[in-house]
């Protein structure tokens, strides 16, 4: 893990201080199924992750797979969080107070300008099998952005 940091730092040599540079860990969109997708909390990679030089950490928060915000809050509260809190493999859209209830647990460890509204792992397709069909996709982005309106009106 100290080496994969040690790269990762080199590759954003120059850039990290002039402009935003993120990461996202994957933890997998392949199979709708949640039981075959990683699982467990972001908890071993959190010392890599302080190692890196890299502004946003893009997190899968979107199912209970990925563990609590705190694994990574209490620990991380000076980087941003691209929080993923939208599910691709699903066939509905989460509603906005679900995603503003995550935001709500969020600001426990990040201020307001820390935190961006993310799908987990976006809406990729693999050999022209994607997960989600276009109408949902767009749905959940929709919840995503009515989500992002609350907590601005909320926060001033």
């Amino acid at each position: 893990m100290d080496y994969a940091a040690e790269l990762l730092n080199r590759v954003v040599a120059g850039y990290a201080d002039r402009m935003r540079i993120g990461l996202h860990v994957c933890r997998g969109n392949w199979s709708k199924r949640e039981d075959v997708l990683i699982t467990g909390d972001y908890q071993p990679l959190v010392a890599c992750f302080q190692k890196m030089n890299v502004r946003q950490f893009v997190l899968e928060y979107a199912t209970p797979r990925s563990g609590e915000l705190e694994v990574v809050g209490r620990r991380m509260s000076d980087r941003e969080i691209g929080l993923g809190c939208v599910n691709p493999r699903t066939d509905f859209a989460e509603p906005a107070t679900e995603i503003v209830a995550r935001c709500q647990e969020a600001l426990e460890y990040w201020r307001p300008e820390q935190i961006f509204l993310n799908p987990d792992c976006g809406f990729g397709c693999f050999a022209n099998r994607c997960v989600n069909v276009e109408q949902v996709a767009f749905e959940k982005l929709c919840m995503m952005v009515e989500a992002a309106q609350i907590m601005r009106t909320r926060l001033g």
